[in-house]
């Protein structure tokens, strides 16, 4: 991700246009990391080591989740809505 991806996406979740340690912004960056290790994956499927990352990157970003979701339900909830993560 380089860099005006990454600020678009601040400027999206954030709450402010510097905020970047805010739930939300932590999980919409580290969904979208997911989704180009994922994609990676697909194509290198004996790549060990980047299966290993992905799956540290989603705990991660399960463990914030929680978190926001014990913390406010609303915003976990739109949240999940707006990424698309929950079916």
């Amino acid at each position: 991700m380089d860099k005006e991806q990454k600020q678009a996406v601040v400027s999206q979740y954030g709450r402010s246009k510097n905020d970047t340690g805010s739930p939300e912004v932590q999980i919409a960056l580290l969904t979208d990391r997911i989704n180009q290790l994922t994609t990676h994956m697909s194509a290198n499927k004996q790549d060990f080591d980047t299966r290993r990352g992905l799956l540290r990157l989603v705990v991660q970003r399960r463990r914030l989740l929680s978190y926001l979701s014990k913390k406010d339900a609303d915003r976990y909830n739109a949240l999940i809505k707006s990424l698309g993560l929950r079916k």
